[in-house]
């Protein structure tokens, strides 16, 4: 779940969440995309909303890396659905003979997911309130 003190950041036309802003201390934010994964630095209020405005819907769309316990090389998912409680990802690896292309996986939020392009794209990642994923039938 996302956790109480990160403060939801909307877009002005419709009120959609975007991301949300984690405190870092000293007045500095991490913008987080709706699953709770860093789409940036810690950086002022306004700065941190400015990444969300740009990229926090859009990297919903991008293909993702989740780690599953006793395998070794992660499986890329594309995200179906995201609550502030669960995200839920389908398999997109064609590689991974566990699970038909399409299963879904339910994780809890915020979920550990490495965007496939080998991290957060180039944005570091300070700190953080994440815990290990759940994974339950989808």
């Amino acid at each position: 779940m996302i956790p109480a003190h990160w403060t939801a950041h909307h877009r002005e036309e419709d009120g959609e969440v975007l991301g949300y802003l984690r405190p870092e201390g000293g007045g500095a934010y991490v913008p987080v995309n709706p699953f709770g994964q860093p789409l940036g630095h810690a950086a002022s209020e306004h700065e941190a909303r400015g990444v969300l405005d740009d990229q926090g819907l859009a990297s919903l769309a991008e293909l993702w890396h989740m780690t599953l316990p006793g395998r070794a090389e992660p499986v890329t998912v594309r995200i179906v659905e995201v609550t502030p409680e669960h995200v839920r990802v389908a398999n997109a690896d064609y590689g991974f003979e566990e699970a038909d292309i399409g299963h879904v996986f339910v994780l809890d939020v915020p979920a550990r997911l490495q965007d496939v392009r080998g991290g957060v794209q180039d944005r570091a990642v300070t700190g953080g309130d994440q815990a290990e994923p759940g994974l339950g039938p989808g």
